[in-house]
């Protein structure tokens, strides 16, 4: 019988839908006649695979030290699992609770991690994929410290209420046995002590627990005997507590900045003495200074964590964190290490989450010979190296930090299967830039295995963002299917170009910016010639070349642009209008700077008087400016200020390296500049590229003359947008809102209406009129209107030769090709068998090498479009909005096809992609759904319900690329990537690492002979018989709720449901039965064997006393 298969008789219905909607013209093949469309809803299906950067808001951290993995959990769930460079794994608890802590099983591949809504779950790491095996939910009590003993199955609950309950990890439930804060404090105070603040066994004997309260007490408990052995008080609140390996005393750090040392067998304090921090940046320090003359040690803060580590042939390691007087204004975070007579104090960039001393050995009762310092900061990961001199840190083997510092990226993109020589040349000029000083001891996080992946390819991201102290661009790289991971190769920082305002009143030409003037609003890169071109907030735009050598540039070349939008008194077009828009002279601009020589400095003045005019938001350093190889600047274009009015910020931009153009665009219109020569070519308002006979010309019609609103970037988390705000088109006549980051406005909400902005650009060649049969040079344009307009581009002598360098380059309006509903948002074109046709672009060469190594490498490759014959289209011309996608037919610009993507929502972003050797569009929606067109016929074939859009990080980020993959930025500090390929989503296990692997557990140390004759070594203790239901008995159901895992066989009962749960009840029902009759036949074959023997063995007594005569028995 044939399978059927609901999903292909859907696709084939949309398809016989979509074509009857848009029936072929006379005289052109249907087009699914002649493009062999081959995607299918099989080859889509979305998942998330990795998760890449800085956890974000972390809050607490584990090391396991013989498997040398790091966990570190997060404010809102979320648990980060790091290891090897390329092993890192992402987990999220359901319910979003903070992590307070986390504890490893130490070699057992296990976690503990308890929550902020007093909740415990054990997760198994065994697998590549965690899942939660048991959770224990607490209902009376709120959990506030957890401590699992090395090589035990009992967990220790310490809870607000001052009380400790034990856990048995492996079934997660409760034991009887309860510590009550009453009997373990007695009459030593007369108030409730407070909650659990530390619980520890004492190293060399497991029967006696460290108990510490927050009022300042601890308790010795006896577990056996179940009474306090020793008490020891002081007036100040516990913050951490550490013990000598040899278990004989313990050091308190407490809230006034003191460090008090405990004998054990001693019940006052040992010694006493107040600490005050003197750091000098990363140098030692005297520490433990008393004061004289009695005077009364000055106020230090808090001491929030020390730890005591022991090493054998030196002195001890103390480090600890906090404790400097409130007297040091300004200072930065500090953590303290002191070793013998030296003091080291080491500043932090961030706030200390947590930190964690690495040792050689996981038990506590040995020497445990520190060699490293794991630093949790909120926004980046520290590991100090023990072993050197000076304190050095480790470098990442992996970059856990997207970006330096706090930043807000603005825009993000994503290239897949870029060219193979890209890699090492960014490497290499990026591995100049990395800081030195570094330990030279591997990095010391070393876990895990890498997945083995099928499949291998070169992908690059670039993000722009705001810096908040000098901006940057990165270029991160990872290699996916063969080691997941990510790398920064290349670091750019764009304000160097601009001179540094010394002063407040040096730079109120900026004030268009509320936030960092340099910030990126926007980029284009092309990877074959590797040219670069960012454009800032500050209407700014920077053309890079790639360049392996050092230059110094003595004058950076300047081109001012002077952009302004006229309005028509008038209301609408003249009908009988024939005329063509006026366009400059060749070469020549529009704008008044036309008789302007090219390359100029900034001359704004910050004391001009009056309404400023031909100012620039930045100024342009007129120094010589030194240039590191790598990126080097070519040229800076810069809008002016016009009449009193800031600039319109930039909302799209394009390059082409084989035209050696660069095309931006705002609310007033577009510029097309030619960066070869440092000419302005074109500068238009947006109205103007219509033809007067135009349906689609849409004149402004504003009461007054249009105000040009002030800028400045929106800041993502602002809480003050409603709803109907975050859900405005990003491109649509109103540009307040924060996806196009536009500026505070003064002008009327009619004025806003009326502004029809550029929203994209593309580079092709194609045939810019219907009439023409050959190529050439095009540039496609989109508004915000939905209008596609063509505009030819005629360059003199073709794209090289010393005529280009000469010779004005041309371009013309071939007037609007289509209009869609909504702003577009991408455009490209396929040929007649519906193959890509990317842009032509030049080879790259070192602008910086001799001339004869430059014409050797430097060559233009186009895209080979196909010629028109015989009145048949050859290309198709791919457009998608906001709202629709269009395919249309070149030359003839006959529509073909045409898909309503959404109604009731919007597209963010759209992308052409490649897919298991066709095309498709993949589009996401501000709704949150991740829909795939076929192409050319439009045919839907993804539609998934992922993420609704939270976060305007969310819709400025989130880029689509080749091969099924896709990212966005979930936080911050944080890259999420996802993939829409089913092949990938099969191939993940063999691509995701292996957090566990198996390691022989270190011997225990030797307790040696008269330690082991005089009984001075370590004690065990039998806690399962302390602890176990026999002894202790079953604690109270009330107090806490066993939940199960769907890691483990009861969760997956309870989790399944619907027919699926019902077949799998079935399933395992049947096993359980046919277990059941296995047992069943088991038995009735002994019972037959046991028959069987009975009868052999009376058969045997009846033989032998079968002649004998009843005396002879």
């Amino acid at each position: 019988m044939k399978k059927f298969n609901i999903r292909k008789v859907l696709d084939g219905l949309t398809a016989a839908s979509s074509s009857s909607s848009a029936p072929a013209q006379p005289g052109h093949p249907r087009e699914n006649d002649v493009v062999q469309e081959t995607l299918q809803s099989e080859h889509f299906q979305l998942c998330k695979t990795v998760r890449h950067g800085f956890p974000y808001q972390p809050s607490s951290m584990a090391f396991d030290p013989v498997q040398k993995i790091l966990a570190i959990g997060t404010q809102t769930g979320a648990l980060r699992l790091f290891g090897r460079a390329g092993v890192e794994c992402y987990c999220q608890h359901e319910s979003g609770a903070a992590v307070i802590q986390l504890q490893f099983l130490i070699n057992e591949g296990a976690l503990v991690s308890a929550l902020a809504d007093d909740s415990i779950h054990l997760w198994n790491l065994r697998q590549k994929i965690p899942a939660i095996l048991h959770s224990l939910k607490f209902n009376r009590e709120r959990i506030t410290y957890c401590h699992l003993p090395f090589q035990s199955k009992w967990l220790y609950i310490g809870t607000e209420r001052g009380n400790i309950h034990i856990v048995n990890v492996e079934s997660f439930t409760l034991s009887g046995y309860v510590i009550m804060w009453n009997k373990a404090i007695e009459l030593s105070t007369k108030t409730h002590p407070g909650p659990v603040v530390h619980i520890s066994d004492n190293p060399m004997d497991e029967g006696k627990l460290l108990i510490g309260f927050e009022c300042g007490i601890v308790v010795l408990w006896d577990l056996k005997s179940k009474k306090a052995d020793y008490r020891y008080s002081y007036d100040e609140a516990i913050h951490s507590v550490a013990w000598h390996h040899e278990g004989k005393q313990f050091i308190c750090s407490h809230s006034d900045g003191t460090l008090t040392s405990w004998n054990r067998r001693i019940c006052h304090m040992y010694s006493s003495s107040q600490i005050k921090v003197e750091c000098i940046f990363v140098t030692c320090s005297q520490l433990g200074k008393q004061p004289k003359d009695g005077k009364k040690p000055e106020p230090c803060k808090p001491i929030l964590k020390v730890e005591y580590k022991t090493t054998r042939a030196g002195d001890p390691f103390m480090v600890l964190c906090g404790g400097l007087s409130y007297d040091t204004v300004g200072r930065r975070p500090c953590l303290t290490v002191m070793h013998g007579k030296s003091t080291a104090v080491l500043e932090m960039d961030y706030p200390i989450v947590d930190f964690l001393t690495l040792c050689e050995t996981p038990y506590p009762n040995d020497f445990q010979e520190p060699y490293a310092v794991v630093v949790l900061l909120e926004k980046d990961l520290v590991v100090i190296d023990l072993g050197q001199n000076g304190y050095p840190i480790f470098q990442n083997s992996y970059p856990l930090t997207i970006h330096e510092s706090p930043v807000t990226v603005t825009c993000c993109e994503f290239f897949a299967d870029c060219p193979g020589e890209l890699i090492p040349a960014l490497y290499s000029v990026g591995s100049r830039q990395k800081r030195q000083g570094y330990s030279k001891k591997e990095w010391p996080i070393s876990g895990g295995n890498w997945g083995q992946g099928t499949q291998s390819y070169p992908e690059i991201i670039i993000t722009g963002l705001v810096h908040v102290l000098n901006h940057h661009i990165f270029l991160a790289f990872f290699f996916t299917l063969l080691k997941v991971m990510l790398q920064v190769l290349y670091k750019l920082k764009t304000a160097k170009v601009f001179q540094r305002a010394r002063s407040k009143e040096e730079k109120p030409s900026t004030d268009i910016v509320e936030e960092d003037p340099f910030a990126i609003q926007t980029l284009s890169w092309c990877p074959e010639s590797r040219m670069l071109c960012v454009a800032g907030v500050s209407a700014h735009v920077i053309v890079y070349r790639f360049s392996k050598q050092e230059i110094t540039a003595e004058v950076v070349q300047l081109l001012e642009v002077r952009m302004q939008c006229e309005f028509s008194d008038v209301d609408s077009p003249d009908p009988g209008g024939e005329q063509t828009p006026t366009l400059p002279t060749p070469g020549a601009s529009s704008s008044p700077q036309e008789s302007e020589p090219p390359t100029q400095s900034s001359t704004g003045s910050n004391s001009y008087d009056g309404p400023r005019n031909n100012i620039p938001c930045l100024q342009v350093r007129s120094s010589p400016l030194k240039q590191s190889p790598g990126y080097q600047v070519e040229l800076v274009i810069q809008l002016v200020w016009v009449s009193g009015e800031p600039p319109q910020p930039i909302t799209s931009l394009a390059i082409n390296s084989s035209y050696g153009l660069v095309v931006f665009g705002n609310s007033n219109g577009l510029a097309v500049v030619d960066y070869l020569q440092k000419t302005l070519l074109l500068n238009m308002g947006t109205s103007e590229l219509y033809s007067p006979s135009e349906p689609y010309q849409r004149q402004p019609r504003s009461p007054r003359k249009a105000r040009q609103p002030s800028g400045a970037p929106c800041d993502s988390n602002d809480g003050s947008n409603t709803s109907e705000d975050r859900c405005k088109s990003p491109t649509s006549d109103a540009k307040d809102n924060s996806f196009t980051r536009s500026r505070s406005s003064s002008v009327t909400s009619i004025d806003r209406e009326s502004r029809e902005a550029i929203s994209s650009f593309h580079f092709c060649e194609s045939f810019p009129r219907k009439t023409d049969c050959l190529v050439s040079p095009c540039l496609l344009v989109g508004t915000t209107q939905g209008s596609v307009i063509m505009m030819a581009l005629s360059l003199p002598g073709g794209a090289a030769g010393d005529q280009r360098l000469q010779q004005p380059v041309s371009i013309s309006s071939c007037g609007t090709l289509v209009r869609l509903k909504g702003g577009i948002l991408t455009m490209v074109l396929l040929d007649s068998t519906g193959t890509l046709l990317p842009p032509s672009y030049e080879s790259w060469y070192d602008p910086n090498a001799p001339d004869e190594e430059k014409e050797k490498s430097r060559k233009r490759r186009p895209g080979s479009p196909p010629t028109s014959q015989d009145g048949q289209d050859g290309q198709f011309a791919v457009l998608c909005s906001e709202k629709q996608a269009k395919v249309v037919a070149l030359p003839s610009e006959t529509r073909i096809y045409k898909h309503n993507i959404t109604e009731a929502s919007f597209v963010l972003r759209a992308d052409v992609v490649q897919m298991a050797g066709n095309n498709c569009i993949a589009c996401f929606c501000a709704n949150g759904h991740i829909m795939t067109l076929s192409l050319p016929s439009l045919r839907p074939l993804l539609d998934v319900n992922y993420l609704p859009l939270t976060d305007m990080r969310i819709a400025r980020t989130f880029c689509f690329s080749n091969l099924g993959q896709a990212l966005y930025l979930t936080s911050p500090t944080e890259i999420q990537r996802i993939t829409y390929s089913q092949e990938t989503c099969d191939n993940l296990q063999e691509m995701l690492s292996e957090l566990f692997t198996p390691v022989e557990t270190p011997e225990a140390p030797n307790r040696g002979f008269f330690k082991g004759l005089f009984g001075g070594g370590a004690q065990s203790l039998d806690r399962e018989d302390l602890f176990g239901e026999t002894t202790a008995g079953k604690a109270s159901r009330s107090l806490a709720q066993h939940i199960p895992g769907t890691g483990s066989m009861e969760g997956m009962k309870v989790a399944a449901s619907g027919v699926v749960g019902d077949l799998a009840r079935a399933r395992i029902a049947l096993e359980e039965r046919g277990q059941k009759l296995g047992e069943l036949d088991e038995r009735t074959a002994a019972m037959m064997a046991s028959a069987e023997s009975f009868s052999k063995h009376a058969h045997d007594m009846m033989l032998k006393y079968k002649d004998k005569k009843w005396y002879q028995l």
